[in-house]
């Protein structure tokens, strides 16, 4: 009897076993398919009607899953083809106009010889462009001298330059800035478009001129900094960051890209460089002056919300990306829990396109009448699904990051003014991360710090609805002037007239 319970028992661990191995493989099948679909199709998070199995109502799927219908029918509304709006040309352009006369022999009516006379004319406007001008600017200061003992002599002086004795102005470095920081342009890409127009400008001077620049707006970017840490709700995020020479750390090594922002009356946005993703810099960027954070599922952020005793809201476009990702993985043409997520998700994204453009009170009211009962019902269902998902799979993984952050996720409940989501931040980050694809990394802890730097001006300009190169050329001619009593507040982007 004895040896007969230890087959059974045997049996038994086998069978746990292959279960384990079963469900491990299936994880890793999932994951494979998951980096194929990360590597080879279109990144957009956008649901189409087919993926969500032509269900719009949450409620729809769940009544799917729970009941199997024998015919289910769906009217798809029919394709309206719209006609995009004609390009138009802006009216402060410069007109130059080409006039196009009719011969003398032809200004004569065939049919009684009479003069013709002008009626009018059929117009046609085209966009014309001229390459990017260059012209040197020639600083004169006159020296004067005494008639007659010739020993007083006084030279009048320039204005101070952004580089001194560097042949480059604040029109050229924020020329250059811009097209590296908003543009996304490489420096030796910029250097062969110098070559072309017959000025050499070899990509190590370009580099150490944005340095260079980089370390004069520094006081810029701290009143900035002051400005968010003064701001009650801020928008945090982080990005990778490869510096080459940094002490004791190996070439390969990550560093880190923090971004804090501010979208209220005066948008604000500043890049952080930190070598590393330490919870020290959330830390060292809060201040006790901020009530509430919008961040993603980073544990790091916490000890800084903790210190300031700072309220941290969740994002919802980051749980339902975790869906979307599951739902990339179910058999094709199948609707599963990750359309259900999905479609809770959308519903609450649905009211929130409703109340954009209305006050925080009404945002708030309208938020407690119509998305706290969709709350619930999420919640509900969340509940009961991760009693019936592998917690390794991709839509255990999901709902597993759903009830982790849940309390997060329903804090913008709270507030009129809180966001739904961190979109706005990932958007703030997006042109460094297009960026970095094109110049890789950065050489020195100085050139991080510099692209950090103009990568805030820039943004922050965009924010403002001013033109990034206007923007930095002002504040490049500027800057070098100011006086030890003058506030860098005037050089921030709502406090300029750039006329």
């Amino acid at each position: 009897m004895n040896e007969v319970a230890q087959l059974k028992q045997e049996v038994e661990n086998l069978r746990a076993q292959l279960a384990q191995e079963r469900s491990h493989n299936a994880s890793l099948q999932e994951q494979i398919r998951l980096y194929l679909q990360r590597r080879f199709t279109a990144s957009s998070e956008k649901v189409s009607v087919d993926q969500l199995g032509l269900f719009n109502e949450a409620e729809s799927i769940v009544a799917e899953e729970e009941e199997s219908t024998s015919d289910t029918r769906v009217t798809v509304k029919a394709h309206k083809r719209t006609r995009k709006p004609r390009v138009s040309i802006p009216d402060e352009y410069p007109r130059e106009e080409f006039v196009y006369d009719l011969p003398d022999s032809e200004k004569v009516c065939p049919h009684d010889g009479h003069e013709l006379k002008v009626i009018g004319s059929d117009d046609h406007e085209q966009l014309d462009i001229i390459p990017a001008q260059i012209k040197v600017l020639r600083h004169k200061c006159l020296k004067y001298a005494c008639p007659c003992c010739d020993q007083h002599i006084v030279t009048a002086k320039k204005p101070k330059q952004a580089i001194e004795k560097s042949i480059a102005s604040a029109g050229l470095l924020a020329y250059i800035a811009t097209q590296k920081y908003c543009d996304a342009l490489p420096l030796y890409r910029q250097s062969d478009i110098f070559k072309r127009a017959g000025i050499e400008l070899d990509r190590t001077h370009l580099a150490n001129w944005m340095v260079r620049v980089g370390a004069l707006v520094q006081p810029l970017i701290q009143a900035l900094t002051e400005h968010l840490q003064r701001q009650e709700l801020l928008h945090l995020d982080e990005t990778t960051l490869q510096v080459l020479d940094e002490p004791s750390k190996p070439t390969q090594s990550k560093s880190y890209l923090w971004l804090m922002a501010d979208f209220s009356k005066h948008p604000a946005i500043v890049f952080h460089y930190s070598p590393t993703r330490s919870q020290s810099v959330p830390e060292l960027l809060l201040s006790a002056s901020t009530q509430a954070i919008m961040v993603d599922g980073y544990e790091g952020y916490q000890s800084a919300c903790h210190k300031n005793s700072i309220t941290r809201l969740g994002c919802w476009s980051h749980a339902r990306r975790k869906f979307i990702e599951a739902q990339k993985l179910q058999p094709k043409g199948k609707t599963g829990k990750a359309d259900q997520g999905i479609a809770y998700i959308r519903k609450l994204y649905a009211i929130e396109k409703k109340l954009k453009e209305r006050p925080p009170d009404e945002r708030f009211d309208i938020r407690q009448q119509e998305a706290k009962p969709v709350i619930k019902q999420l919640e509900q269902w969340m509940n009961k699904s991760l009693f019936t998902v592998t917690p390794t799979s991709a839509i255990g993984k999901a709902l597993s990051y759903l009830k982790k952050q849940w309390p997060r996720l329903i804090g913008y409940l709270d507030e009129g003014r809180y966001p739904i989501d961190n979109n706005a931040a990932e958007r703030a980050i997006r042109p460094f991360t297009i960026g970095r694809k094109n110049w890789m990394f950065a050489k020195s802890q100085a050139g991080a710090v510099a692209s950090s730097n103009l990568y805030s001006l820039v943004e922050t300009a965009k924010a403002n609805n001013i033109n990034p190169y206007d923007y930095l050329r002002y504040v490049l001619a500027q800057i070098p002037n100011l006086s030890s009593d003058e506030s860098m507040d005037k050089l921030l982007p709502w406090n300029v007239d750039l006329g």
